[in-house]
């Protein structure tokens, strides 16, 4: 039998493909990290929580598609392999079904309207490079993977943190903003994309977080804004097109 290709594997087949792992958080292990790197695990994974090695996430919200419309969705996200957004959104009261994605450094995207009729498809060395940007920056949604990977850490200042590590064939450089708590407020990267429709190339890209909820032992963003040309005017006006609220989690 072939393999099966990154751009066939369901949520559901890359969910039973995660490999559960059999340690447990313990600060004690990460107390060499600067202190604000501390402060941002401490808070985001209780001690003694079974390190995962993915999440699996239900969600809905809002897409710019010129217009605002609604989305409900389901995502997997794993350390090891990549992830897959499973969503539904609604235009027109008509239904676009479809998935982006990037599994073992190969990114795609496929959206179909009624399920049907192809109205957006992507495959290519820009959709994986900008989709392994995305998924740097969703790893917030699954903090125990800051724990088993080869990750830099660096504080230049109280409330600000700097994650360096590679994931997915590229390198991550995310920015952090915590509080006084270690409660991420925003997470901002050099994205690859063209969201101006011009040549592909690094443009800031990030998410503000505005509320936080608790599952399994993981405290973890729960709606957040997100677009390009983060941390300037531009942003508001035309770079957020993501509007998102996770309504459950679960980690294996």
């Amino acid at each position: 039998m072939k393999p099966m290709r990154p751009q066939q594997l369901s949520l559901n087949a890359l969910w039973k493909s995660v490999i559960p792992q059999d340690s447990l958080f313990n600060p004690h292990e990460v107390a060499h990290l600067p202190d604000t790197a501390l402060q941002y695990l401490d808070h985001a994974i209780a001690p003694g929580t079974a390190i995962a090695a993915a999440v699996r996430l239900k969600m809905h919200g809002e897409i710019k598609l010129k217009n605002w419309i609604p989305f409900t969705a389901e995502q997997v996200v794993c350390w090891e392999r990549g992830f897959i957004w499973s969503a539904t959104a609604w235009m027109n009261r008509l239904p676009i079904v479809g998935s982006d994605r990037i599994i073992d450094g190969v990114g795609a995207m496929q959206w179909k309207l009624l399920g049907l009729f192809p109205v957006m498809t992507g495959t290519g060395a820009d959709i994986t490079r900008s989709a392994a940007g995305r998924f740097h920056i969703e790893l917030m949604l699954l903090p125990s993977a800051f724990c088993l990977g080869d990750v830099t850490w660096s504080s230049p200042e109280v409330s600000h943190l700097h994650a360096s590590f590679m994931a997915q064939g590229e390198q991550a450089e995310l920015d952090l903003t915590i509080d006084q708590a270690g409660q991420l407020k925003t997470a901002k990267l050099p994205r690859w994309g063209n969201p101006d429709g011009a040549e592909h190339r690094y443009v800031d890209f990030g998410a503000i977080i505005e509320e936080e909820s608790t599952f399994c032992g993981y405290t973890i963003p729960t709606r957040l804004r997100v677009g390009w040309y983060f941390g300037t005017e531009q942003f508001e006006t035309e770079g957020e097109f993501f509007r998102v609220t996770i309504d459950h989690a679960i980690y294996r």
